[in-house]
């Protein structure tokens, strides 16, 4: 290994370090949550190998709890994870030197962390294929781990509720989405995310509100022009 893989392995080590310790607890509850409603082992573990994103497992654990069919599950899914298209787009601006099995790899471990670091990454230097798979890859087994350790332990755990556990991932995420506060239209954009997600929540109910919340602030930051930024004509003259 090259000394600029091991410091970008390194980089990609520490910086993924405070996110395991919010991540592994979520984990753990959705192994625990998953084996008390009665799948297997197994089920468990496959559910979070393959599908690899917790809100939106935790969500169809809720659906299937309460007997709702397999098109509501699926739609439901789809709709918590619609998000992953939009990161996909941002995050697939900075692959360019990835081949295209690398690409789908690194759209396989495209999660919030993984976008959000990446985002960062790219911002001040370039993203290398050997941060964003440590980063990727290591967060992917913590997740299998964190899962397998609740399958087995969770029911040690008589209500996660009652450590705050299920507390830990919105905390992660406003402290992921407070790292880009520097970035022009950040916080109108943002605001209008908010808006547009509680009063989806309040008129129509989740899981809709995470999409539509997503693309108002995607359409704000399309139609407002951030400050200093040239206009065409000023950048073609």
């Amino acid at each position: 290994m090259t000394e600029s893989a091991r410091s970008e392995t390194r980089a990609a080590l520490r910086q993924l370090l405070p996110v395991l310790l919010a991540v592994v607890p979520f984990g753990m509850v959705y192994g625990a949550i998953a084996v008390a409603s009665g799948l297997t082992l197994w089920q468990t573990m496959g559910f979070s190998a393959t599908v690899y994103a917790g809100a939106s497992q935790l969500a169809a654990l809720q659906l299937i709890g309460l007997g709702a069919p397999v098109w509501s599950v699926l739609l439901a899914v789809v709709a918590l994870n619609f998000r992953h298209v939009l990161y996909s787009a941002s995050v697939g601006r900075h692959l360019t030197r990835f081949s295209a099995p690398q690409k789908a790899a690194a759209f396989f471990f495209l999660v919030d962390p993984v976008f959000g670091a990446a985002e960062a990454r790219a911002s001040g230097q370039k993203l290398t294929k050997t941060y964003y798979f440590v980063y990727g890859i290591v967060l992917y087994f913590g997740w299998l781990a964190a899962t397998l350790a609740g399958a087995v332990f969770g029911a040690m755990i008589d209500d996660p509720r009652a450590y705050g556990l299920d507390f830990i991932l919105p905390v992660y995420f406003l402290t992921l989405l407070m790292t880009f506060r520097f970035r022009s239209l950040f916080y109108p954009v943002a605001l209008a995310s908010a808006a547009a997600s509680i009063l989806v929540y309040v008129m129509i109910g989740p899981p809709w509100h995470v999409t539509i919340g997503g693309f108002a602030g995607i359409a704000l930051a399309a139609l407002v022009r951030p400050a200093g930024h040239p206009t065409r004509e000023g950048a073609d003259g």
